[in-house]
């Protein structure tokens, strides 16, 4: 059983709420128009690296017509998505081995996965399981902006918490994360590099601002709530006697933003977020 990613790095509800708000079908022509996939066929969809399955969720109501598997190497990611995600087929396994046979898929996808494996298994094996034809859709989180509201602003209590712990970085490497980093120039050249052709680049902008009115009220506080959670599972995976009362302090905080949200007294904090998508055929 391989929780190393779940257990260390993040949560498996961080993941899933964050990308369902990314994810959402208000967001879907966005991403339509960088896909470039026809709606109509019987496509068979490979996410690689799928984590807790909020992507492929939205794939399945997107592409109504295809075939959807979801494949990620932490078992509490494939848990949770085969009890909470329906209409996909999810199993364990390696980006850098996939199990399946020569070409099998219409199109692979992936989210911010390029970043943490070995370049020539990332591409080598999505194009290898790829038919002739096939796409591979690759997304890369860039630098977007974040602004928090002054009430969520961390107390003194959580700030000793977090003075108090290793190296952030330090433990991140420990678990291999973003080993391979790419510029936005660097990652298309390598993708044309290990054979795809017809490359192209694009990016989706998703704006999430819980005060905008153009939000309904249960997906602003959705967004309150995906930030709380981060919070949470990044002080659980700590495991320190101090924790209680950190995640009550944190709780306080996020409690007094829905309490501010919900009187109408706007913040404004925001966290847009730029992803490349890249496209190309074998």
């Amino acid at each position: 059983m391989n929780t190393i990613w779940s257990d260390n790095v993040q949560g498996i509800l961080t993941l899933y709420l964050s990308r369902k708000l990314r994810f959402d079908d208000r967001f879907f022509p966005q991403y339509e128009g960088l896909f470039r996939l026809d709606r109509g066929r019987e496509l068979r969809i490979l996410e690689v690296g799928c984590g807790p399955g909020a992507l492929a969720e939205a794939l399945c109501r997107w592409y109504p017509r295809a075939e959807i598997h979801g494949i990620d190497r932490d078992s509490r990611f494939i848990e949770y998505a085969r009890e909470h995600v329906a209409g996909v087929s999810f199993s364990e396994g390696d980006a850098a081995r996939l199990p399946f046979e020569e070409g099998t898929f219409d199109v692979t996808i992936s989210n911010t996965v390029q970043e943490h494996v070995e370049p020539s298994a990332f591409w080598g094996e999505q194009r290898r399981v790829l038919k002739p034809g096939g796409v591979c859709l690759c997304l890369s989180a860039r630098r977007g902006i974040r602004r928090g509201a002054p009430c969520l602003e961390p107390t003194d209590t959580e700030k000793a918490f977090w003075a108090a712990q290793p190296d952030a970085e330090s433990s991140l490497e420990a678990f291999q994360v973003c080993r391979y980093p790419m510029s936005e120039s660097e990652i298309p050249a390598s993708m044309e590099k290990h054979g795809f052709v017809h490359v192209t680049t694009g990016y989706a902008v998703i704006d999430l601002t819980p005060d905008d009115p153009k939000y309904p009220a249960p997906m602003a506080e959705a967004m309150i709530e995906a930030e709380r959670q981060s919070d949470l599972d990044a002080i659980r995976s700590v495991r320190s006697a101090d924790a209680e009362d950190v995640i009550c302090a944190a709780n306080a905080r996020y409690d007094e933003r829905l309490r501010l949200y919900r009187a109408g007294i706007r913040q404004w904090d925001t966290s847009v977020s730029l992803t490349m998508v890249l496209r190309g055929e074998k």
